[in-house]
């Protein structure tokens, strides 16, 4: 094989000659030619540098109306001077003004000779950084409701945050993932008030989480009402039920009991999904485990004479800030969300010392967030600009908000089930003889669903489409574990890899030249993502490597290529696809596919 033996001189050797560091150090030196003292430093002029939308036009862009109040010189004759004065970079093959731009052709030969060896040398280490070494990443998603099941509005917190644990894990960063379970509030009042009138033990044990969900609905539609059918509100219910979770914050053992059966019944449910996911969490510290936590930050805003009483409840006032006051305490002494999570935010400090806490969720919460993190500020809590809200569009159906109390929600684990019996379908009539069946359409089912969902801005609210969400046609997850498993067929067709050295001189046609251009690009698409908390960098990169790839394949023999230097080239080319695709499905929850 000959690769892995070479691996530490081949990612020496990259490093050094790192094309656009080595490019933006060209062009400050011909800055300083053309005006000195002018040149911005070497990292801001490579973070300038463009990819043009037109290949055409070459493979790096330099913006030169940038430069303009600084050198007082119009964007083409900046253009033109630099073109002029820039000295030699190697694989650089060619210099071209358009206007106000420098745009560069870099030979073919930097690809082969540096990106496609760093790949097969690096392997399951391509595209990986040291940025976050020495540094701590907390990170708090999904965090369901107990006692109420998966549905796909909590795919987004769940898929993004766990996305973005991965991007931050994969740069060097120490992370800690929290499932900040919703285990404490006054919708356990309610459970435990709906549990009293019309539970039943074994009827719960045997159905689970949907049982603990009945009750739920109904005694929320109990306490609205019915005006149109003459059902009055019950504002009795409603009351009992505040009362009955006071009883579990002061410690009742008979409230107390039931929350923890409560508790353990939804975990049972979660971890399904989880397992089905391949996600694993550090903490499962929920709501309830700060209980003992809050009074001490209470004390404190009470000491820097920050509550104030407003109507029996105590407030933070942040008229000042142009926000609404902060809930702290309600009137019965019973704390808020805020309360919580200022108690939390507070202990992750101090148990984990992070240097980022980011909390994704909908954007529905994105002033309470705001309101918090201000008040956690006025506490005197230097770090609170630690704390990052990542907010994500809501998921609707048909343009229905979805709600647990009313029943409006699809079950992740029923979504789930219907697109894995439509993968088992299709491989029962395509390749009925395809071992580990089960696994694969699981694994293809359950990407499906993910993948759908990160292919878009986590920002845009999204009307859920089930007929678009299990497509097995076009930019899909399906399409990209399809062609992952393509190239792993060709490599076993082909033997495997070829000795080092045997496509020496091999000079790549079009298609693959442009493939290994993308493959080229994933340490920087790992960045952007990170830099932008947008999992659908990585989706949206791994439909361009599938484009690229499925093109490559279509206009080249690769196993029966013309020449031996051909064959062996197009394989190399070819596990070095499948290993950046292989990679960047791990930092979006899809699961490699060998055979489909």
């Amino acid at each position: 094989m000959g690769y892995n033996k070479d691996k530490c001189a081949y990612t020496r050797r990259y490093k050094v000659l790192q094309f656009k560091e080595t490019l933006a150090n060209a062009i400050r030196d011909a800055i300083e030619q053309t005006a000195p003292g002018t040149a911005p430093d070497t990292t801001e002029l490579r973070e300038m540098l463009e990819y043009p939308p037109d290949k055409t036009m070459g493979d790096l862009a330099f913006p030169c109306f940038k430069l303009s109040r600084a050198l007082r010189k119009a964007p083409p004759a900046i253009a033109a001077s630099l073109s002029e004065t820039l000295g030699e970079v190697p694989y650089l093959k060619e210099v071209k003004t358009a206007g106000g731009y420098l745009n560069f052709v870099i030979d073919d030969t930097y690809f082969t000779d540096k990106v496609l060896k760093q790949v097969l040398a690096e392997g399951d280490d391509y595209g990986k950084s040291h940025d976050g070494d020495g540094k701590t990443f907390v990170i708090d998603y999904s965090s369901p409701n107990v006692a109420k099941p998966f549905h796909i509005g909590h795919l987004g917190t769940t898929v993004i945050g766990h996305s973005l644990k991965k991007l931050h894990e994969y740069t060097g960063w120490k992370t800690v993932g929290i499932n900040h379970l919703g285990d404490w509030g006054t919708q356990f009042g309610k459970l435990i008030v709906a549990y009293k009138l019309w539970g039943d033990k074994t009827q719960i044990e045997e159905g689970g989480i949907d049982k603990l969900v009945e009750l739920y609905v109904r005694i929320n539609n109990v306490i609205k009402g019915d005006e149109e059918k003459g059902i009055p509100a019950r504002d009795d219910l409603a009351q009992q039920s505040r009362d009955e979770f006071h009883k579990m914050e002061i410690g009742d053992e008979e409230n107390i009991a039931l929350w923890k059966w409560f508790v353990e019944i939804s975990l049972r449910e979660y971890e399904r999904t989880y397992k089905q996911l391949g996600i694993t969490f550090d903490s499962y510290a929920g709501e309830s485990f700060y209980t003992d936590k809050m009074p001490a930050q209470v004390q404190r805003l009470r000491d820097r004479d920050l509550l104030k009483i407003d109507d029996g409840a105590s407030i933070v006032d942040l008229s000042e800030y142009k926000m609404p006051p902060c809930l702290i305490l309600k009137r019965d002494g019973s704390t808020l969300y805020p309360t919580r999570d200022i108690a939390a935010a507070v202990y992750r400090k101090e148990t984990y010392q992070f240097d980022k806490c980011m909390y994704v969720t909908s954007n529905q919460q994105i002033l309470h967030f705001q309101q918090w993190f201000k008040v956690l500020e006025l506490m005197g809590y230097e770090w609170y600009g630690e704390l990052v809200h990542i907010p994500y569009g809501t998921v609707s159906i048909g343009g229905a908000k979805l709600a647990t109390r009313t029943g409006n929600v699809i079950l992740l684990k029923d979504l789930f089930a219907m697109a894995i019996d439509k993968v088992r379908a299709i491989m029962e009539e395509k390749n009925p003889d395809l071992e580990n069946k089960e696994e694969v359409a699981e694994a293809v089912g359950v990407g499906a669903i993910v993948f759908y969902y990160l292919t878009n801005s986590r920002i845009k609210d999204n009307d859920f489409s089930l007929d678009d969400a299990l497509s097995f046609e076009g930019n899909t997850g399906p399409y990209a574990q399809y062609t992952y498993a393509r190239c792993c067929s060709i490599i076993e067709k082909a033997g495997g890899l070829p000795p080092a050295g045997a496509s020496k001189g091999y000079a790549p046609v079009e298609a693959e030249s442009s493939l290994i251009r993308i493959l080229s690009l994933f340490g920087e698409k790992v960045k952007d993502a990170i830099r932008d908390s947008e999992p659908m960098v990585i989706t949206r990169f791994i439909l361009d490597v599938c484009g690229a790839f499925n093109r490559f394949y279509h206009d080249c023999h690769i196993v029966t290529a013309e020449s031996p230097e051909a064959r062996a080239f197009r394989v190399e080319l070819t596990e070095a696809t499948k290993t950046v695709l292989g990679n960047a499905f791990g930092l979006i929850c899809l699961k490699k596919t060998p055979k489909i």
